[in-house]
């Protein structure tokens, strides 16, 4: 949640001083006329989850709701300086997933890079460890990340850096990564700031150019961790302030020229460059940052959004999600029928030795599987308590015929596949 709004508001009727209206239109014309050169922009996690990256403090769905898989004392200390130094494989799995390579830029990323390809952007200040600005294409020295980035990484004790190519294989093989000074032999770890650890110098150091901005630009942040959150504050009265964001946060809505756009960070960034009259620059920039892949699902996107709903795309992605699951299924079922055949053609067949049933497809319906059968798995008696264990190949056993050979369907399967796996299929 965001920080609570103790502030006075003003009062709705009074007319703005700096803008023509606290309203989208009224920040495109005040760019428009004025021409800013001095648009200070913060940012938050807001802005990157439309890439795929959760932010942190949603319930149900934010980083830290989802992190009970971890066996965390506390879900925050896979961020905790004292905790990382006793055990840092927590910290090391969420990198895996989190680290830069994997997510593209969304269009609130490139609308700061148009910013800059216009002359317009001062600084922007990030509370995000993702590094999508500097993919976007926003220059390295006009980023400050306020809470550190996986851009470089370091020996915890004697600072020494660590190489970025190593440090990417360790971290996708999982493996911790150690100073490369053989008498330190300490723990490395992303410039990402701890808790429990200093904000980076830059930070600190350039705080000071809020309070020059012409026009500040907040997207996507709860304005809740200090001393990010205090930034707003710095700009001198008169300046425009700008807040994307799904709540109010912060003292916005108590200056007169702030302005607050209550929505998803990129619905409000593509109203503000439609009134700006840069809404297919702004588009093409994006296109091009993604990539041509990337590209194409984007504008196949941007023209569904034109005469569909939100419910109803979301409803498209997940249509397209459960295909991608039954294709998979119809691959397993298909490899099981037919090692089955195989294996069926390889054993000796005598009118008094026993078959594998299988279910036909006309007449019976499939054997309802149990938490030991995957849903696609051959009906059989129970499995050889040993794992591995040869199949019977013998006719008889002791004067009786043998008994069926015993097929473990995970035996067939990859059972590393998430439908695969040993369970009643209803996750499915």
């Amino acid at each position: 949640m965001g920080q609570e709004n103790s502030t006075q508001q003003i009062d709705p009727n009074t007319p703005p001083h700096t803008l023509q209206s606290r309203t989208i239109e009224g920040v495109a014309s005040f760019i428009k006329d004025v021409a800013p050169k001095k648009i200070v922009v913060m940012t938050g996690a807001g802005i990157s989850t439309s890439a795929g990256i959760p932010d942190f403090r949603s319930p149900d769905t934010g980083l830290y709701a989802n992190l009970a898989r971890l066996d965390l004392p506390y879900a925050e200390a896979v961020f905790d300086i004292s905790y990382f130094r006793q055990n840092p494989n927590p910290f090391y799995v969420l990198a895996k997933e989190l680290y830069p390579g994997k997510f593209f830029p969304t269009i609130s990323h490139s609308f700061v890079a148009l910013l800059q390809e216009k002359g317009l952007l001062k600084m922007l200040f990030t509370q995000n460890i993702d590094c999508l600005e500097r993919r976007a294409g926003v220059e390295a020295g006009r980023v400050v990340e306020a809470h550190g980035s996986f851009a470089s990484q370091r020996c915890i004790e004697c600072k020494t850096e660590f190489p970025e190519k190593e440090m990417l294989e360790l971290v996708m093989k999982g493996e911790v990564p150690h100073c490369v000074v053989p008498q330190c032999n300490g723990l490395v770890k992303p410039d990402i700031v701890f808790f429990g650890e200093p904000l980076p110098e830059s930070f600190h150091s350039n705080r000071h150019v809020a309070a020059e901005a012409d026009l500040v630009i907040v997207m996507g942040t709860s304005l809740s961790v200090h001393p990010f959150a205090s930034l707003p504050q710095f700009a001198r009265e008169g300046v425009p302030r700008v807040l994307i964001n799904k709540e109010q946060v912060g003292d916005f809505g108590s200056r007169l020229d702030d302005v607050v756009v209550l929505s998803d960070c990129d619905d409000g960034v593509r109203k503000l460059a439609d009134a700006l009259g840069w809404g297919d620059e702004l588009e093409a920039m994006w296109l091009e940052v993604n990539g041509k892949v990337k590209g194409k699902d984007a504008e196949r996107l941007k023209e569904m959004r034109k005469n569909m709903t939100k419910d109803e795309l979301l409803q498209e992605e997940i249509d397209k999600l459960t295909k991608g699951v039954d294709d998979l299924l119809h691959d397993s079922k298909e490899h099981v029928e037919r090692t089955t055949r195989q294996f069926e053609k390889s054993t000796p067949t005598e009118s008094n030795s026993s078959t594998v049933d299988t279910p036909n497809s006309d007449t019976e319906s499939p054997k309802e599987t149990t938490k030991s059968e995957s849903s696609y798995s051959v009906p059989a008696k129970p499995a050889p308590e040993k794992e591995n264990e040869p199949l019977n190949m013998e006719k008889t056993v002791n004067g009786q015929p043998a008994s069926p050979p015993q097929i473990r369907p995970e035996a067939i399967l990859d059972t590393t596949l998430p439908h695969n796996k040993p369970g009643d299929g209803s996750s499915l």
